[in-house]
């Protein structure tokens, strides 16, 4: 048998964890100064694995990281959160799941992860 304690757990219920906890995280999971472009609806960390392209206007933007992945496919959010209280405020308000607004390779639909666990079928 294998058993995921938290696999039903929504982005919201995982920040009401590390707040109500008081965890410590590294500072890239909240808002920071990051030069990035638009690109498809996302905005694209702008590194040496992610370069502009051509066309393409660099920003330096407010953003913060809702996953922490692969550079190479996980983008900011624009977000002026700075601690966890502020994600929280942001988290419920959001209309687009994390790996919605994240993944340059999955974007989301109706049947998004998060809707998914909170109807219970996870």
């Amino acid at each position: 048998m294998r058993v995921f304690p938290i696999s039903n757990w929504t982005e919201l219920d995982v920040w009401q964890y590390i707040q109500r906890e008081r965890l410590a995280l590294p500072s890239i999971y909240y808002s920071h100064r990051r030069r990035v472009v638009r690109r498809s609806g996302l905005l694209v960390p702008v590194t040496p694995l992610t370069p502009a392209r051509e066309g393409e206007t660099v920003e330096t933007l407010q953003v913060r990281f809702r996953t922490v992945g692969d550079i190479s496919c996980t983008c900011p959010v624009a977000s002026d959160a700075a601690d966890a209280a502020a994600i929280i405020a942001e988290t419920a308000v959001a209309d687009i799941t994390e790996r919605g607004a994240t993944r340059m390779d999955d974007q989301t639909s109706e049947a998004s992860m998060e809707r998914r666990k909170k109807e219970g079928y996870f």
